[in-house]
């Protein structure tokens, strides 16, 4: 009778195994991105009336991350920093967010995930919210950043009216106000738009197809893929179709993030249905904290401070898990891991080259697989508007974190506590606040306010001091592309030589 390997030999072999599985056949790669999805919002991260049983099934056999990190507490930068493993600073996406006529995006001379892929033979694809700019004739979308194919919404759906943003029964208008003046919120299918304004109550279906579609093909053909699934749920205002409006205990917000799981749970199952589940590594998170603003229909962080457009926890810790049966064992890490590892991590899972690029992030794959820790030990946390002058606000060192600025943002308004809401205004430490996020991972105890500080955390203070210094020396900002400004001819509209603007933007989709 065979005996089982002692385990770490078991942990070799799962190495072995995944080294030559990437040799034989590269693996193929699903990127699940959620959107404003606070550390505290998942069953599995705690929250006790939200339903997730796909996230959940992911988070109970893979690697569910408890100090794993978003590059920035805002959308636009925190793709760009997971799609190129670069701080965004370094790209130019800063400050803030796109717009739809924004001029500048995601300058194409930086390198995306999708396009080291390619290099490997790799087909890519993306479905859901870009939000990395359109600019003139569409230059910054998926389709010119690597990516073969493209179904989904360039931008945040609350920027256009949202009028016909409508949940179930139909025609009843779901809570909340979007942006009015601009045009309606277009669908698009690589750079056409398909429908302008989109149904959302009608899109997840469609999103699941194209997804499953995508997979089938690949999977067929015998092509290793990528497939980028950037959700619009659970951003505000929610919406939801048919199937799951009304069936969460969470009310609205539930039932998006419900919908958000049946999704994850449709593309594993494409997987499985595909015969490629054994060779996929599924890789979950989300951009930023929740937008507390919203209260009830913003999200949760748990018991982290504050939340979105703060370098608090609440703004940038997010939930994170690693999926691959058979290859990555279940269970739950502590070690440091950002949206920056996950380009160098996937490149040398496929056997791919890196770019020739200063990178922010670190190869995971060591941990992922058993066979040692992750070689991060430090976090930067910029704000929405960083500045060379500031530099960071804040460093992650080990267990211990200092603040050298804070400030609150009007997203993670209407908590009590005051440090979060938007009218707090920017605050320099001297000494830093410096807390230690393993016994109090909410930073409600520094632990330099006392008179006399031990020598331990004297040689702490200097070298998150020396951390900060080095980092803000070497970092190279990129020119800003949102300082570009907007232009509202480039709202992108489905009969451009229509009039009168932006009303008159208004296509029916064929399906």
């Amino acid at each position: 009778m065979w005996a089982m390997p002692p385990p770490g030999l078991l942990v070799l072999c799962l190495v072995l195994q995944a080294l030559l599985g990437s040799a034989s056949q590269p693996p193929n790669i699903v990127l699940i991105f959620a959107d404003d999805l606070g550390f505290g919002d998942l069953a599995s991260y705690g929250h006790p009336t939200s339903t997730t049983p796909n996230l959940d099934k992911m988070a109970a056999a893979g690697l569910r991350f408890t100090d794993f990190y978003s590059s920035s507490p805002v959308c636009s930068p925190s793709r760009a920093a997971l799609l190129t493993g670069r701080y965004q600073t370094r790209s130019g996406v800063y400050p803030g967010v796109f717009y739809p006529g924004s001029r500048g995006g995601l300058p194409l001379a930086e390198v995306t995930v999708a396009e080291v892929l390619k290099g490997r033979g790799y087909a890519t694809a993306m479905v859901g919210k870009w939000h990395l700019g359109l600019g003139p004739n569409g230059t910054f979308l998926p389709t010119h950043q690597g990516f073969d194919h493209y179904l989904g919404v360039p931008y945040s759906h609350d920027q256009g009216p949202c009028q016909n943003l409508t949940c179930f029964p139909p025609d009843t208008p779901c809570y909340g106000a979007c942006d009015q003046g601009v045009v309606s919120v277009p669908l698009l299918l690589n750079q056409s738009i398909i429908e302008q304004p989109v149904s959302f109550p009608r899109l997840q279906p469609h999103y699941n197809t194209f997804a499953q579609d995508f997979i089938t093909a690949c999977a067929k053909r015998k092509q290793p893929f990528l497939l980028y699934y950037a959700s619009h749920h659970t951003h505000y205002p929610q919406f939801g179709s048919k199937e799951y409006v009304g069936r969460s205990s969470r009310g609205p917000f539930g039932d998006a993030l419900l919908e958000f799981d049946g999704s994850v749970g449709h593309i594993l199952q494409a997987l499985q249905d595909a015969g490629v589940g054994q060779n996929s590594l599924v890789f979950f998170t989300s951009d930023n904290g929740p937008e507390t603003m919203r209260m009830s229909r913003g999200g949760s962080s748990g018991l982290l401070k504050c939340g979105k457009g703060t370098t608090y926890e609440g703004g940038m810790r997010e939930p994170a898990v690693a999926y691959w049966p058979g290859r990555i064992a279940p269970g739950v890490t502590h070690e440091l891991a950002s949206t920056l590892d996950i380009l160098p991590t996937v490149a040398a899972v496929a056997g791919a080259p890196l770019p020739n690029v200063t990178l922010d992030g670190y190869d995971l794959s060591p941990l992922l697989f058993g066979s040692g820790k992750s070689p991060r030990q430090t976090m930067f946390y910029y704000p929405p508007s960083p500045s060379q002058l500031l530099g960071v606000f804040a460093v992650r060192y080990g267990k211990y974190k200092a603040h050298f600025f804070t400030q609150g943002a009007f997203h993670s308004g209407m908590t009590p506590d005051l440090t979060c809401q938007g009218l707090t205004p920017l605050k320099a430490h001297e000494p830093p606040l410096l807390f230690d996020l393993e016994s109090d991972p909410a930073e409600n105890y520094s632990l330099l306010t006392g008179s006399v500080v031990g020598p331990e955390l004297l040689a702490v203070l200097k070298e998150v001091q020396l951390q900060k210094a080095l980092f803000d020396e070497r970092m190279d900002f990129g020119e800003s592309q949102l300082a570009r400004g907007s232009d509202p001819s480039l709202e992108p509209c489905c009969t451009p030589r229509c009039s009168p603007k932006p009303s008159c933007c208004s296509c029916t989709s064929p399906s």
